[in-house]
């Protein structure tokens, strides 16, 4: 659909889905600026939901909670009259859940109103905030912890950024690196079946919590624990300081790779060119203080062995306040004997998405023509739900005939592909 440059139309969207949620008050002294703000997002091609039909009073809508729980980024534009509107705190509330369940990226702008104001629910900000609560004071709980959740997020400040067109120009600029940070390993094939799975790892890292939280990936060769660990650091890695992805320990320490990785890990981390650690453990007080400060994502891909994150971390206890560490591996006592309490078990996959995976290795669509039909399934009851027998057995036998195919499954049955059983 065609956009229009100006929310005064009502609840404006395209027709896909949406990649950004604008939510702000209408009629107030932001109207102007997220006008514009929806016209630059518009420019740069970014489907972005925005919408000003709502009074003071109304509630939240079955659309627009559809709208923000469909979308990957939402924006808060908190102005003075922000907290007077009942619609604006409700959809304040869902975007803090989505953030929390769904790992959605939330970026506040503090338009002509001070962030302590917003946290606090004081000054002008404030008695707009206590005109709506006496009208639903049975919400006031609930959104005075939601308004100090929001304004303790990392932002945009009005009066810091200036003139307005910079800021402007600046928030955009932002929102295009987080969603391209988003989507930038995402294939089709590698979201078959993913979503449920990466929902479930966002759920245990709790990342609105400002403790420190390890997470485990467990389950055996093969059943995706990489590609999970890869789709929820894309999708989360924006609300940290520094992210690093440290891929295939268990290779790197064969090697003897890791105290190379480890030194990179650090270099990233701590944004420090060639730094070097000579000694088993992390035994500089310096180096342990500043990453105790930092807020970041780390994830240790393919950990079969206690003494690797021994080495990787041994000497530190924690990172900083809301930092998360994220293990994959296919042994879970690895796990427990580091006290990672949170570990996700891998499920295979169900028979439907085994199928669509299989067929877009095999027939490079999500269909076989009718003749493979019983073939194909003879091949999935083989790969037994797991993500990686599935890719390599439907790449082995695609562009084979039908023969071929009768062929390759009985041996399978009497000598297994070798391949899958090595990853």
């Amino acid at each position: 659909m065609a956009y229009d440059s100006s929310p005064s139309s009502g609840c404006i969207a395209s027709q896909r889905s949406n990649d950004v949620f604008i939510s702000f008050r209408s009629e107030d002294t932001g109207d102007n600026f997220t006008s514009h703000l929806y016209a630059g997002l518009c420019r740069k091609k970014i489907q972005t939901f925005i919408c000003n039909k709502l009074k003071t009073g109304d509630g939240i809508s079955p659309a627009i909670l559809k709208a923000i729980e469909t979308s990957k980024l939402s924006v808060i534009v908190f102005s003075k009259e922000f907290a007077s509107s009942r619609c604006c705190l409700e959809e304040l509330l869902k975007i803090l859940e989505c953030r929390k369940e769904k790992g959605q990226i939330v970026i506040p702008v503090f338009y002509h109103v001070d962030p302590s104001h917003v946290r606090n629910q004081s000054g002008s900000f404030g008695d707009a905030f206590s005109e709506a609560v006496k009208h639903f004071s049975e919400q006031e709980e609930s959104w005075r912890s939601a308004l100090k959740e929001a304004a303790n997020l990392s932002g945009w400040d009005s009066s810091v950024v200036r003139p307005e067109s910079v800021l402007l120009d600046e928030i955009v600029s932002d929102i295009l690196k987080k969603l391209n940070l988003l989507s930038s390993s995402f294939l089709k094939e590698s979201l078959v079946g993913i979503y449920q799975r990466v929902s479930k790892v966002i759920s245990l890292l709790c990342i609105g919590s400002p403790d420190f939280r390890m997470v485990g990936i467990w389950g055996m060769g093969g059943i995706g624990k990489t590609t999970i660990a890869e789709a929820v650091f894309n999708q989360i890695s924006s609300h940290f300081e520094s992210c690093y992805f440290l891929n295939d320990v268990r290779q790197a320490e064969k090697r003897g790779d890791l105290p190379r990785l480890r030194d990179e890990l650090l270099s990233n981390v701590l944004n420090e060119e060639n730094l070097c650690v000579r000694t088993p453990t992390l035994g500089s007080a310096f180096i342990k203080t500043r990453l105790q400060s930092q807020r970041v994502l780390i994830v240790l891909d393919d950990v079969d062995d206690l003494a690797q994150l021994e080495f990787l971390f041994g000497g530190l206890d924690k990172f900083g306040p809301g930092s998360r560490v994220i293990v994959t591996t296919r042994d879970k006592q690895v796990l427990n004997s580091y006290d990672i309490a949170n570990i996700y078990d891998v499920e295979k996959l169900n028979d439907h998405h085994a199928f669509e995976l299989f067929c877009q290795h095999a027939f490079k669509k999500d269909n076989p023509s009718k003749s493979y039909i019983e073939l194909s399934m003879k091949a999935i009851d083989y790969a037994h739900g797991i993500p990686l027998a599935l890719k390599v057995l439907g790449s082995y036998l695609r562009h084979k005939s039908e023969e071929h195919w009768e062929s390759a499954l009985r041996k399978l049955k009497i000598v297994p592909n070798l391949k899958i059983q090595e990853e």
